[in-house]
């Protein structure tokens, strides 16, 4: 395995390349009016997505560096408690934190001392490698729901 060819992979991957949009796309031009609407048949409204990614990387950030990080409680410790950002400026700091947590799990990858196929001494086995593909996957999946909830509320 060519160890810096697969990190740029995973660097590529986890900014949105190939075929997923980054976050920045997914948001562009949302109205503030609607980051709390939910579309009729639909499980989430925007800041519920958007808060459920911070938390959910910021975790897995945690995990892969932090042998004493303890992760919220499944699944209800993921889920912001309201439909709506608590405050005006909830919206930007969230966005803030998942941009600082991207770049912090990034150095991780970026780091040629962090073995990508070694077990952490923590945890169940996983791995950084592992860790990244969970967080790029994730990250995919919502940020495709958060188009599909636009796309419902007519933005």
């Amino acid at each position: 395995m060519n160890d810096a060819k697969t990190r740029e992979h995973l660097l590529w991957l986890l900014r949105g390349g190939y075929a997923h949009i980054d976050l920045h796309g997914a948001l562009a031009d949302l109205p503030v009016s609607l980051r709390g609407v939910r579309p009729m048949h639909v499980a989430h409204t925007p800041w519920r997505l958007l808060e459920h990614v911070r938390i959910a990387q910021w975790d897995i950030l945690e995990f892969s560096r932090d042998a004493t990080h303890r992760s919220p409680e499944f699944p209800v410790g993921y889920w912001p408690e309201g439909d709506s950002p608590p405050s005006d400026t909830a919206w930007d700091e969230c966005v803030a934190a998942i941009e600082r947590d991207a770049r912090a799990f990034e150095g991780l990858i970026e780091d040629p001392e962090r073995d990508l196929l070694e077990p952490f001494p923590w945890g169940d086995g996983q791995t950084l490698l592992r860790e990244a593909l969970l967080l790029a996957d994730h990250n995919a999946y919502h940020i495709g729901q958060l188009i599909v909830v636009r796309l419902s509320l007519g933005a």
